[in-house]
């Protein structure tokens, strides 16, 4: 039991984390993979200072092509734009879409009216730079995995003109639930991390990347504590809970919301199944065009399983449904 818990534990820690930030975790081989395409990096937007970087991955030719809009995960406080993985680059740039994958600025040095305003700049960067980018401005889907996915739903309420598709991998609409503020039974089964401990995992100047055992810990702590979004946003669900329902996509859903497609686990033990299942219904309710895949007794992260035929039939579908919004080539 305590191993299949650990297990379990590792699991959600290292799809959270992230490739690049699963340092407390075994490596994979990658031996055998074909190379990653080439990208090209840009500062999209500079703040106070701070540099803020995408990496656009072209398809052959001069064509014009549509654009995915890829965010990764991390809880909002990790991650980094390269965390995308070489077969998803591969599979997008093969299809004949333009990827522009973001950084954006991390909590808790940055909150997350921040974060969703680098998000939101990114959309606006990559359509007053259409031409340049060779990319149609009007076939933009925005894809997210995890916390990612969390932000691609928040496209949906905030950025206009909509993008054309969205796609939202175990990712989630409320934050002001019991399940992100309230101590989580999972993490609670893990080492204890201490208050004491927090000046040591975080920094006190804005970053846009971020991996490792320490900001792990940091995500263990917050779930033990039941304070994530607190300390992401930087409000008090108890006492600001109107200013943060603007930050909960499942209460903001309008007939306006791009087509979704929500991908998600039965047995996700770090995102609950239900998140999905009510963002889902909150779109049907609108008629806005959705489809939730569900994935029996799969847990976080699902998708690093390539051998899984059930894990790559929901990810053709998920392309496809990409596909028949965007057309590429």
């Amino acid at each position: 039991m305590l191993a299949s818990r650990a297990a379990r534990f590792l699991g959600n820690l290292g799809a959270i984390v992230g490739l690049a930030g699963a340092a407390c975790l075994p490596a994979r081989a990658q031996s055998g993979t074909p190379p990653r395409p080439p990208a090209r990096t840009y500062v999209y937007r500079t703040v106070n200072g701070l540099p803020i970087e995408a990496d656009v991955y072209h398809p052959p030719g001069d064509s014009v092509t549509p654009a995915i809009l890829w965010l990764h995960g991390g809880a909002l406080i990790m991650g980094m734009r390269h965390d995308m993985r070489t077969w998803e680059v591969q599979r997008y740039v093969a299809r004949g879409y333009t990827v522009v994958a973001i950084d954006y600025r991390l909590a808790p040095e940055s909150k997350l009216p921040q974060i969703a305003d680098d998000v939101e700049a990114a959309y606006k960067w990559m359509r007053s730079q259409a031409h340049a980018l060779r990319i149609d401005p009007r076939r933009i889907g925005v894809v997210g995995h995890s916390a990612g996915g969390y932000l691609a739903l928040m496209c949906g309420v905030v950025l206009r003109p909509a993008p054309a598709a969205i796609v939202a991998y175990y990712g989630y609409g409320d934050i002001l639930g019991e399940w992100y503020s309230k101590p989580d039974s999972v993490y609670l089964e893990q080492p204890h991390v201490s208050a004491s401990r927090l000046d040591s995992l975080t920094g006190r100047s804005p970053i846009t990347q971020a991996s490792g055992p320490a900001r792990g810990s940091l995500y263990v702590y917050m779930r033990q504590q039941g304070v994530w979004t607190r300390v992401v946003s930087g409000l008090d669900p108890q006492v600001d809970a109107a200013a943060l329902r603007r930050y909960c996509p499942v209460l903001n859903v309008t007939g306006h919301f791009p087509p979704t497609m929500l991908l998600h686990g039965t047995a996700d033990t770090d995102v609950p199944y239900k998140q999905s299942v009510a963002m889902r219904d909150a779109l049907v309710r609108a008629g806005v065009t959705c489809e939730l895949v569900a994935l029996p007794g799969k847990g976080h992260g699902f998708d690093l399983d390539q051998r899984d035929p059930d894990v790559l039939d929901a990810i053709e579908r998920a392309q496809a449904f990409l596909d028949s919004r965007l057309h590429p080539r």
